[in-house]
């Protein structure tokens, strides 16, 4: 999970010191930062992916280049699907958490950072026009105001797009909307929200006012994404996923890929003997 999924876990079960301010929150950044580097919190289990490094893959020879390929190997698992499907999220630091269930389906995950871009938007649709298949796009976003100005307006390119080389686009918002929440609890700032087939309490923030678009959200509070358990998360992306390609489904493929992975491996011992005759 995130640093900031960690403070909302830490706010729901009331430990001591921990509230709604953003006090709190660096205080759970703190303490996060010296667990782990006391060694007491495995740095693994905090989620960062937006930062990365680029760097094209390079091997010392041609048998280290088929091992690579043995090991990385994935098969296409969508390639005799009747749909295209993407998950979309808002928020980039989020991704790290969603990217174990996507990678599991070969589904691609989209991290927007907001607003999307007219440039991402299109190279999206010109990626699934090629496919010739419906398109369906899973999206997770939080309940504020700017949150779902954003959903609305990636709705509206993709569709625009969509439109002009003929895609037909599904979009799906999966979490966070009003449709998900099912109880306000305005004296203690939290809301039942159902996530899937989850009902929890989510802790809720004041909706900012600071701008005139801010000042027209009908709510008093705004819920983030990142309240949602981790694991409730993950559980919602893979059952939407799995709505067109059921868990069965995927472990055949998968044994399949195993398969096509042992004979890659075995081509690259074939190259270690020859070289080595």
């Amino acid at each position: 999970m995130t640093v900031r999924q960690l403070y909302y876990r830490a706010e729901v079960e009331g430990l001591p010191g921990i509230d709604k301010t953003e006090g709190s929150y660096a205080k759970v950044q703190r303490q996060v930062l010296q667990l782990r580097r006391d060694h007491r919190l495995p740095y693994r289990h905090i989620s960062d992916l937006t930062r990365w490094m680029r760097k094209p893959a390079s091997f010392d020879s041609v048998e280290a280049a088929l091992q690579d390929t043995a090991r990385h190997y994935r098969k296409a698992l969508w390639r005799d699907s009747d749909v295209v499907v993407e998950v979309w999220c808002e928020k980039d630091a989020l991704s790290g958490v969603i990217l174990p269930v996507t990678a599991l389906y070969d589904v691609p995950l989209m991290p927007c950072r907001g607003y999307s871009s007219e440039t991402f938007c299109f190279e999206a649709i010109e990626a699934a026009a090629e496919y010739g298949k419906p398109y369906i796009v899973y999206y997770l976003g939080d309940f504020d105001r700017s949150g779902r100005d954003a959903a609305n307006a990636l709705r509206e390119k993709l569709e625009r797009f969509g439109s002009e080389r003929s895609v037909e686009i599904e979009f799906v918002e999966l979490a966070i909307t009003e449709r998900n929440i099912r109880e306000v609890d305005q004296a203690n700032w939290r809301v039942r929200a159902r996530t899937g087939d989850m009902v929890r309490w989510l802790p809720t923030r004041p909706h900012k006012r600071n701008s005139r678009a801010d000042q027209l959200w009908t709510h008093d509070y705004a819920v983030e994404l990142d309240a949602i358990e981790p694991d409730d998360l993950r559980a919602l992306v893979q059952s939407a996923i799995e709505q067109h390609m059921p868990a069965e489904q995927l472990e055949v493929l998968k044994v399949a890929e195993e398969s096509e992975r042992s004979m890659l491996a075995g081509l690259a011992e074939m190259y270690s003997g020859d070289d080595a005759g």
